[in-house]
């Protein structure tokens, strides 16, 4: 009984002659644009061919380099620069410890959240900001 009632409810006439009035509305405007001629019934580039604008690079020459190449030898004598700088950078942090107290950094860690969102809020703990009134 309700497939009966859902049938003449949703595809009653009055129904399709709303869907079919709108289809219309909108088909007929848009049938209106379409338009062919004689002039215009092959694309522009097929008949005129390809024109030099002077905007776009033609990709058939080779783009002038910026500047001159390193050679094999000028880039063995960089590399080898860059991997002294290197080494001598590794050589400073070896001095570098870890902090013999870790369990205070692990708490803080676990802290420092919550203790920075209470003085950004107004609500400062006296203990962690002695300016705090």
């Amino acid at each position: 009984m309700t497939i009966n009632v859902g049938g003449t409810f949703f595809l009653g006439a009055g129904c399709r002659m709303a869907i079919v009035a709108g289809l219309a509305g909108v088909l007929l405007p848009a049938g209106g644009c379409t338009s062919t001629t004689t002039n215009n019934a092959a694309p522009t580039a097929l008949t005129e061919g390809p024109k030099d604008t002077g905007s776009y690079p033609n990709l058939n020459i080779p783009p002038q380099v910026a500047a001159k190449q390193f050679t094999k030898e000028e880039t063995a004598a960089n590399l080898a620069q860059l991997k002294a700088q290197q080494q001598a950078q590794l050589a400073k942090g070896r001095g570098a410890k870890a902090p013999a107290n870790s369990a205070a950094l692990n708490t803080l860690a676990k802290t420092h959240g919550a203790d920075t969102l209470k003085q950004i809020e107004g609500k400062c703990d006296p203990t962690l900001d002695p300016n705090c009134n």
